[in-house]
């Protein structure tokens, strides 16, 4: 028997999920390529909808951001997992470092989520809050079986991934691989015993605040403009 029409709230449930999931999958393509700055608007011409359907999907830009990169803070938190899981605590620590820059490298949006903080985004906030408390404990064994220099601080970690992704922004369309001369360079500097004293870390509350300015800009109420 030919199966029938499906029924007008079905079908209009199936039209929704897909529409979200191409707005979804054309969110990473345009944030992939042009950084969390781009517009809604630009997603919606990808996607191939209309900005109020969009909308309708995800009231906010935050709320599209979360969206994205959930799986991509998963990966995050499993890197995470996965040091602390090596034997050898500088290998773990280093092989941390290496793992996110690399991700930071692979999409221009997840390097600037990395160094943005979305306070209306519980789960993302979440995951990085899980990653962060892991990334502790790598720095604790490692400084413990005396690989690590004992000045590292844990700011110095955002001051990489801030670093990296500037790298990564500048130069990633024609040197993709300037990033490891970076990253490799910093891991050396991290590793003890130390050559000299650094100077003091910038305030935990002064790099919030930065990394609270620069969600900020991303989900500006202006993306709410069609013409954007």
């Amino acid at each position: 028997m030919t199966p029938g029409p499906k029924p007008p709230d079905q079908s209009l449930r199936s039209d929704a999920e897909r529409n979200r999931g191409r707005i979804v999958a054309a969110a990473r393509t345009v944030f992939e390529r042009d950084g969390l700055g781009a517009s809604m608007a630009s997603v919606a011409r990808e996607a191939g909808v209309g900005i109020a359907t969009l909308f309708r999907h995800f009231g906010a830009k935050e709320d599209l951001i979360a969206a994205v990169f959930a799986d991509r803070m998963d990966a995050y938190v499993a890197a995470v997992n996965e040091a602390l899981d090596a034997p050898d605590p500088w290998a773990g620590f280093a092989g941390f470092i290496e793992a996110i820059c690399a991700m930071q490298a692979a999409d221009r949006g997840f390097a600037e989520v990395l160094t943005t903080t979305f306070p209306a985004a519980e789960g993302l906030e979440e995951r990085r809050e899980a990653a962060f408390q892991g990334f502790l404990e790598l720095v604790d064994r490692a400084k413990d079986s005396g690989q690590l220099r004992e000045d590292f601080a844990t700011q110095d970690l955002v001051l990489l991934l801030v670093a990296n992704a500037g790298v990564v922004t500048f130069a990633g369309g024609t040197a993709p691989d300037a990033w490891r001369r970076l990253v490799a360079l910093v891991i050396q500097s991290f590793q003890a015993p130390a050559r000299g004293p650094l100077p003091a870390a910038p305030a935990d509350d002064a790099l919030y605040e930065a990394m609270l300015r620069a969600g900020a800009a991303s989900v500006a109420s202006r993306e709410r403009s069609s013409t954007t």
